[in-house]
């Protein structure tokens, strides 16, 4: 498909494609995340806070930085998938093996 004629939507929810710039940068910071979707850096603390509030991600802070770990055996919060995990999504995602859950 060419690039002119890309659809105008997207199979990812915002959540999952803020987990995956978090999975290929812990350290990320949240405006670098708005940055990379397009999205303001208010849109991104909110969506980084309900996957904190919600268990997907812990948050700890290492200096001036935030360091998140994402919970790759929790389930996927849909209702068609939620025999899937969170890391097996990223892993498919990413080409990468999940890491080890904490």
């Amino acid at each position: 498909m060419a690039a002119e004629s890309a659809p105008n939507w997207t199979f990812l929810t915002r959540h999952a494609q803020v987990l995956l710039c978090i999975a290929d940068d812990p350290g990320i910071r949240l405006r670098d995340i708005g940055e990379r979707l397009g999205i303001t850096e208010r849109a991104a603390h909110r969506i980084v806070g309900e996957l904190v509030g919600d268990g997907y991600l812990s948050r700890e802070r290492r200096g001036r930085r935030n360091h998140y770990t994402i919970r790759p055996q929790l389930p996927l919060p849909d209702p068609v998938a939620r025999d899937q995990t969170v890391g097996n999504l990223l892993a498919v995602l990413t080409g990468r093996r999940s890491s080890s859950p904490g």
